[in-house]
């Protein structure tokens, strides 16, 4: 499929953007100015303003003398940047590859985009139309190569849609200017006569370069499709995208679950017979008053399932706002990873926590509660307590190590162990009854001791013996005494853990 692209000329950005949020401006004489050297200069201009022969770079002195009812705004740099940006955001709706093209266009890559609106007339004819609406003035142009759609939008007097393979007729009739050249070269151009690209497109390449520098031989044979431009999209394209385009505008929920299930489908389906699935994703939608909103989700392990991914997608449909009518949804993967094998898991007896099961138990808690609410901790590869755990909230930071089953450890174990008051028989029995918290507990069946060495090469310290007791209750807790017994002197007892 040969590339199209699409170039926007907003002839009067400035002055549209002032029309558009100070109605009461339409059609009278105004312009933007900035200081210069002590005067006021001219640097945009109304379409009103120009037919009394108002032009960029006149002084404003200058301009009110011919119109004397003239207003003037302040002109901020950078504003053009700004209102280009918000105007490539809206035409996401026609393409995802979007170029700013300052001072006053936008460059996009319409290649497979136009048959969706039937054609690239009607695909020109909805977009210039609803630019015009919102109040815009913009001209287009439409060619294989960006240097021909430019050239075409703003020196073309008709044919703003060139054929395919049509872009070198396209050109010839075009003044120099077409070819997006500085000032100083076009004077130089105009100077010898040779206004128009047919009378110095079949000149050599060496004498063009010699008398015209480089640069014009570069934008001859970009515009020529001899020379590849290349776009650079204002927002970087996702690999897993799906769009869809509503016929009506949606405004009710329904309608809104039937579109984004359908979205889901058919990424899943994508992902499925590429073995891979979904991480992170957006929703994203495009309103009919120029609006957009977006909702994410999030997985713990990859998955390509629709079902699953579109109940977390529904627990946000809250959040959608469709005021008048939504005419677009685009569903992006963001971030995508290979699907674990699951024939491995046939032979497998309870399901762990690798389970699918279990990764869509936790996606649907995240969804409701938020990442935070989801601890989930991996074996460190130490034998002290409070370092032998490691947080890990995704799946893929996997710490390597294996959990010590030899010996049992509490299911809560405390950040900081508990000073507590325990009494002891001698130095290998376990405490007969200890006092935590005001409240004493009898005990009255332990195990142990397990003595844990600290670890030197990380900090000093006494190492501990540990007992897992039972009160009369039917708690059952971890307990240690500090350091070596010494019947002289009391010994510290500490609670580091629970089992139940």
């Amino acid at each position: 499929m040969p590339k199209r692209f699409l170039s926007l000329w907003f002839r009067y950005l400035l002055t549209d953007w002032k029309a558009v949020r100070q109605p009461e401006l339409r059609g009278k004489p105004f312009v933007f100015a900035e200081p210069d050297h002590g005067r006021l200069i001219v640097t945009a201009a109304t379409a009103t303003a120009q037919q009394f022969g108002i032009e960029e770079g006149m002084t404003v002195a200058d301009a009110k003398v011919i119109a004397p009812d003239l207003t003037v705004f302040d002109h901020k740099k950078g504003r053009e940047i700004k209102l280009l940006g918000g105007l490539a955001e809206w035409c996401l709706r026609y393409s995802p590859l979007i170029m700013l093209d300052p001072p006053d266009g936008l460059l996009l890559d319409i290649t497979g985009c136009a048959h969706l609106r039937g054609g690239e007339r009607e695909f020109l004819k909805d977009m210039i139309g609803r630019l015009k609406v919102i109040g815009y003035d913009v001209r287009p142009g439409i060619a294989d190569t960006i240097g021909c759609a430019w050239g075409v939008a703003r020196c073309a007097q008709k044919g703003l849609i060139v054929p395919e393979g049509g872009h070198r007729n396209a050109l010839m009739p075009l003044p120099p200017s077409a070819l997006r050249l500085p000032m100083d070269l076009l004077m130089k151009l105009q100077n010898l006569g040779l206004d128009k690209i047919r009378s110095f497109v079949h000149m050599p390449h060496s004498v063009l370069r010699r008398r015209f520098q480089k640069e014009l031989v570069l934008r001859l044979l970009q515009a020529l499709g001899q020379e590849e431009e290349f776009l650079i999209p204002l927002k970087e394209a996702v690999p897993y995208t799906e769009r869809i385009e509503c016929l009506e505008p949606v405004r009710t929920r329904e309608a809104i679950e039937i579109a984004v299930f359908k979205l889901l489908d058919a990424l899943c389906k994508r992902l499925y017979g590429e073995g891979k699935g979904l991480r992170q994703s957006e929703l994203i939608w495009f309103r009919i008053d120029g609006k957009k909103g977006q909702i994410a989700i999030g997985t713990s392990q990859a998955s390509n399932r629709t079902d699953h991914l579109f109940k977390l997608f529904s627990l946000k449909f809250d959040q959608i706002e469709p005021a008048l009518g939504i005419e677009l949804f685009v569903l992006e993967a963001s971030l995508v990873e290979a699907v674990n094998d699951k024939q491995a898991g046939l032979w497998a007896g309870k399901p762990g926590l690798e389970s699918e099961e279990i990764a869509e138990l936790i996606d649907r808690i995240m969804g409701r509660i938020g990442n935070e609410g989801i601890r989930r901790y991996q074996p460190s590869e130490h034998y002290w307590p409070e370092r032998a755990a490691a947080p890990d909230y995704h799946e893929d930071n996997r710490i390597d190590g294996e959990w010590w089953n030899d010996r049992p450890r509490p299911i809560q174990l405390l950040e900081q162990p508990e000073l507590i008051q325990a009494m002891a028989l001698t130095p290998d029995y376990p405490p007969k009854m200890f006092t935590y918290r005001g409240k004493r507990h009898v005990i009255v069946a332990a195990d142990g001791p397990e003595r844990i060495e600290r670890e030197w090469w990380l900090d000093p310290g006494e190492h501990r013996d540990y007992y897992v007791v039972e009160d009369e209750e039917g708690g059952r807790y971890w307990l240690f005494r500090s350091g070596h017994y010494d019947s002289k002197e009391s010994q510290l007892w500490y609670l580091h853990g629970y089992f139940a």
